[in-house]
């Protein structure tokens, strides 16, 4: 008889598109900042589902928010009002400072309507030929064509090509190239203030209030990226604030529904005055599950000390990841911010994540040669002790693998 990972792998090769590399485990429960699989392991999470299980598994507050949303209609659309919609955000405004907010269904959708509001501004100022991009070279924004389209990575572009034109990538960091690359024909400037899929690599504080300056004085819109980088998950609610740096629009998307697909843009005042009825719109989004369940987080982040929390736990990973780096010469930098970090190493990575698997331990490899390490903000500091431990063991373990080529 086969088991549920088995039929799931069988349908999955006869019928799914092959998109994804899927690790042969079957996830059937969780508690805490663990994971159990059908054949009864149990895993230590320092994935968190790709940033997104902030809360870990088995909130009871998520639970019976679960069950009080099941007594009310799944669906609204956004013709009409429901009780969870307003609460987030309000909250959303009041964590982040932006006055505007549009809810969204996903990271990649938040970022289609702020690609669309700065072109909207530039069109309702009479600015027609302020239309083009500026992001930054190991950028990723999302799969849809205008998020690809500012998505530096030729692995997600090249197949899809031509994609929206009038888009330019500038070497991380650097203030020169921003500088001839921003001018009177530039709607926006786009960036994560921590890559995610670029490495873990995290703008420093000047960069980005550079990056702010510039664009003020050009007359271009910031748009910060903070899908995977914001909402606690760097020790503050938004990277940005780190830098003390407010964008024009900020987009949000991962842990803000708790698990469930939501997302949000947020905007300045003189962003969203050029926005009319029926310039952008969604289904689904802000939904009435997904924000009884945001509910949650934001109230977490405002009242439950769950900051406090990311920035203790995540200086505990990164001292102890500052150990190993004094020990294992093939880790070369630790890269990233609160419980979003980066552990570059020699070899190939790809065989630790596989060793992790083996072992009970999740995460991932992004640009090829770093392990990134993102678990619920809820991590416990024993969970944290014990990661360390097993990274010790690992990267004596692979340290013979030969580097990917």
């Amino acid at each position: 008889m086969e088991t549920k990972l088995e039929e799931a792998q069988r349908i999955h090769a006869a019928h799914h598109l092959p998109t994804y590399a899927r690790n042969p485990v079957m996830i059937v429960g969780g508690e805490g900042d663990r994971l159990l699989a059908e054949d009864g392991r149990w895993f230590h999470d320092f994935l968190g589902g790709i940033a997104v299980n902030a809360l870990g598994y088995g909130d009871p507050r998520v639970k019976a928010a679960l069950a009080e949303a099941g007594h009310f209609p799944l669906h609204t659309s956004n013709l009409f009002h429901h009780p969870w919609q307003a609460p987030v955000i309000a909250g959303l405004v009041r964590l982040c400072g932006l006055p505007r907010v549009f809810l969204s269904n996903s990271g990649t959708e938040a970022n289609e309507g702020a690609l669309k509001l700065a072109r909207l501004r530039s069109y309702r100022l009479g600015q027609k030929e302020r239309t083009r991009f500026v992001a930054f070279e190991g950028s990723f924004h999302g799969r849809t064509f205008g998020a690809l389209s500012v998505t530096a990575s030729a692995k997600y572009r090249e197949p899809y090509e031509p994609l929206l034109p009038g888009v330019s990538f500038v070497p991380f960091g650097s203030r020169e190239a921003l500088e001839a690359a921003v001018d009177d024909r530039t709607a926006a400037v786009i960036l994560e203030p921590v890559q995610g899929e670029g490495g873990l690599r995290t703008f420093d504080p000047e960069m980005l209030r550079h990056v702010r300056e510039l664009c003020t004085a050009r007359g271009a819109l910031l748009i910060a990226d903070e899908i995977q980088c914001g909402l606690g998950r760097t020790g503050k609610v938004l990277a940005c604030q780190h830098a003390g740096v407010v964008p024009d629009i900020v987009t949000l998307a991962k842990p803000l529904g708790c698990g469930l697909p939501l997302g949000a843009v947020l905007a300045a005042e003189h962003v969203s005055q050029h926005v009319k009825p029926g310039d952008h719109g969604t289904t689904f989004g802000g939904n009435p599950v997904a924000c009884r369940l945001a509910m949650i987080l934001l109230s977490d982040l405002e009242d439950g000390g769950l900051l406090e929390h990311v920035r203790a736990r995540g200086a505990e990973l990164r001292a102890g990841l500052e150990r190993l780096k004094a020990k294992h010469p093939r880790i070369r930098e630790i890269r990233g911010l609160g419980l979003m970090l980066g552990l570059d190493v020699e070899g190939d990575a790809a065989a630790i994540v596989k060793d992790g698997i083996e072992h009970g331990y999740l995460f991932n490899r992004t640009a090829e040669t770093v392990l990134r390490i993102v678990p619920p903000l809820t991590v416990k500091s024993d969970s944290i002790a014990r990661f360390l431990a097993y990274l010790d063991g690992a990267l004596s373990r692979t340290a013979a693998v030969a580097p990917v080529a």
